[in-house]
């Protein structure tokens, strides 16, 4: 139902979650903070202008949009995607936070894996008139955004 997902698709999430770290994912071992048996959370390894370092919330299992995603599993992203807001004003200082999920290609969805984004936000950081410009970051300047993301999550339950 409603699958864009190329035949053959090769799922960079997929490969995350399998540990696998080469050419098809960006995704680093190092990205991930969070792992439960229905939940992954990561620093997204695109950067948004002055929003470096921004999260990505998906399920363990491949579902490729909204309309397949078990409610469970929602939830779970949910309550995880609340605590990532929660350490968001916490750790980053942040004025608030955005979430945003993308469906099929005309809603923006690249990764044909079910994700949600967790950004933090900033006063006047004009984050929408730069979401197209996004950069491919370094897993070195990842790595800061996760140590802080991983000793947040040590601390708490969910």
């Amino acid at each position: 139902m409603h699958n864009h997902a190329p035949q053959n698709y090769i799922c960079p999430l997929c490969l995350a979650i399998d540990g696998t770290e080469n050419e098809e994912t960006m995704m680093k071992q190092d990205d991930i903070f969070y792992r439960d048996q229905l939940v992954v959370a990561a620093i997204n390894s695109k950067f948004i202008d002055n929003n470096p370092g921004h999260v990505i919330v998906f399920p363990v299992k491949h579902y490729e949009h909204i309309y397949d995603l078990p409610d469970n599993i929602g939830n779970q992203i949910n309550k995880v995607a609340k605590q990532i807001a929660l350490a968001m004003k916490k750790t980053r200082d942040c004025d608030g936070v955005m979430i945003l999920q993308n469906n099929e290609p005309a809603s923006g969805q690249h990764a044909f894996h079910y994700h949600m984004h967790v950004f933090p936000r900033l006063e006047n950081d004009q984050i929408l008139q730069h979401m197209n410009q996004a950069r491919v970051s370094s897993p070195a300047e990842r790595i800061s955004f996760s140590e802080k993301m991983k000793r947040y999550f040590s601390t708490i339950t969910i």
